[in-house]
């Protein structure tokens, strides 16, 4: 039996807090093996970081491969906007037996490359509890622990009730499932090559180029619509929407710009698709960094940026203002802010503060719009005396500029930061509890409070108590003054008439692709 299913409509007013932002599951099944296409080719932004669930930065292509080559246990699905979840082909029964008890039973049968045996309920019980130790152990803070009942079967054990523990939580994010022996031999982490993987394709990479997925012999379970998937890396949209039009991919993302041409003329045998808000996007500043530690500084910055003029200017006003960092549509959404844009009251505070001549740095994905959004606010910060410095960066540098481990925190300034989420507000919040500080709250800052709201939002059930919790968490944030929420943007892709295109907020892509 299928439950949490809900719309998004329904969001603010169910205790049953579900739904998806991103189509978490292997690539839709061929009807029979004649039905099969050969290939799709899609464009993907980046290249790979990290494809070991634990430490990946996530989103696409991060997760994409995962979904491909690694199982999972539940599926999202999504019909007339209504989210649920279904088993996955590996699982014969999956059932909530109370509020903290999730039972399942997987299909015998699916086996490990390399020579490594079945995929059992060891390899369940190893990977989440494993998941729990890792850069991504806020996504599994519910699960206590897995039960192994038998080689096939488990119970999922929470530490307490977690309305959406299915729905996003087994659904989407880091829930791949890796095989227990064969990461025992690789000292249990790796980066770009799984050391086993179970399903419909096995992986090849091309670095700066392509990402690969090919047939894998040895799968048992039923086809994938595509025989074949390639993913080609351009990292700038402009280039991928050239690539578009002239039939070099079938789907890719485009700017809002490129959606202001295309919505009422796309190209020929084509179809704009256009995905809800579930995206973020703010100016963070290091609240550690000897120039921003003043948080009278950084108050003045909240004052003196206008997000209205950068929507407007950057994205031809097709993004909704931001005032935190969950999105439209989910309990806690934030209406207003405490700040507004007021740059005699910057300059006073910089008076008071005694701070003239300011020179920042801030740092910025290198994409055209994400660009010309860092020079709106460069031009906006000059204006009250303060030079800044845009430094734009290629995905792989920037993802890893706020990790102690790999980037230079210390020396981080600002920053234009956007993500998207999964349909709950735990998801979007957990990236700033003090244990994150180091690895993805960038920021730097550390409140008890904001802890401990932390962990009240995953227990509480009741929407309108969970509504309070969210927006005080968000008020929190703002109050360090680290933050200057911009927009919520539109995910809008084009894609060829033929192709069945399952995309959702987030943005991820050739995971969930059929053809009509």
């Amino acid at each position: 039996m299928v439950k949490d299913k809900l719309s998004r409509r329904m969001f603010l007013a169910s205790s049953a807090m579900v739904g998806g932002s991103t189509l978490c599951g292997l690539p839709l099944f061929a009807k029979d093996a004649s039905a099969q296409a050969a290939k799709l080719t899609v464009r993907t932004g980046r290249d790979i970081g990290n494809l070991d669930p634990g430490y990946m930065v996530g989103g696409a292509p991060d997760n994409e491969i995962q979904y491909a080559v690694l199982p999972v246990l539940l599926e999202l699905t999504i019909s007339e906007g209504v989210y649920g979840w279904k088993p996955s082909v590996y699982v014969e029964k999956f059932e909530q037996r109370d509020p903290t008890h999730y039972e399942f039973t997987l299909k015998p049968g699916f086996t490990w490359t390399n020579g490594y045996g079945e995929f059992t309920a060891d390899d369940v019980k190893y990977s989440y509890e494993r998941i729990k130790t890792t850069d991504w152990s806020g996504s599994f803070k519910a699960l206590d622990h897995v039960e192994v009942t038998g080689k096939y079967s488990g119970t999922l054990v929470l530490s307490q009730p977690f309305a959406p523990f299915t729905v996003p939580g087994l659904t989407c994010g880091p829930v791949a499932i890796l095989c227990k022996a064969a990461m025992l031999t690789v000292g249990e982490k790796f980066t770009t090559e799984f050391p086993a993987t179970c399903g419909p394709y096995l992986f090849e990479w091309t670095p700066k180029q392509k990402l690969s997925l090919r047939p894998n012999p040895e799968w048992k379970g039923p086809k994938p619509a595509f025989a074949e998937v390639d993913a080609l890396i351009i990292s700038e949209p402009s280039a991928a929407e050239l690539a578009f039009e002239a039939g070099a991919v079938a789907v890719t993302r485009i700017t809002a710009s490129t959606y202001a041409r295309y919505k009422d003329n796309p190209p020929a045998n084509s179809e704009v698709h256009v995905a809800d808000a579930l995206t973020s996007m703010w100016l963070g500043m290091n609240t550690e960094h000897p120039k921003l530690s003043d948080i009278r500084v950084r108050k003045a910055i909240q004052h003196t940026v206008d997000a209205e003029q950068i929507i407007q200017g950057a994205y031809g006003g097709a993004a909704e203002k931001s005032n935190g960092v969950i999105p439209p549509g989910l309990i806690g959404h934030r209406k207003e802010t405490k700040y507004s844009y007021d740059p005699e009251k910057a300059r006073a505070l910089l008076a008071e503060a005694g701070v003239n001549g300011l020179e920042l740095e801030l740092k910025t994905l290198n994409e055209q719009e994400r660009v010309l959004a860092a020079q709106i606010i460069q031009s906006q910060l000059g204006a009250v005396g303060i030079t800044v410095k845009v430094i734009p960066l290629d995905e792989g540098p920037f993802w890893e500029m706020g990790d102690d481990k790999k980037g230079d925190p210390k020396n981080l300034q600002m920053w234009l930061m956007w993500w998207g989420t999964y349909p709950d507000p735990q998801q979007a919040t957990q990236w700033f509890t003090s244990d994150q500080v180091g690895r993805w709250n960038w920021e730097r800052w550390k409140s008890d409070e904001y802890d401990a709201l932390y962990k009240q939002g995953m227990a509480e059930s009741d929407p309108q108590k969970r509504e309070s919790i969210y927006l005080r968490m968000q008020e929190i944030m703002e109050d360090t003054g680290a933050y200057v929420w911009i927009d919520h943007e539109l995910e809008v892709f084009v894609h060829r008439k033929n192709i069945k295109l399952n995309v959702v907020p987030d943005g991820m892509l050739f995971r969930s692709f059929g053809t009509d």
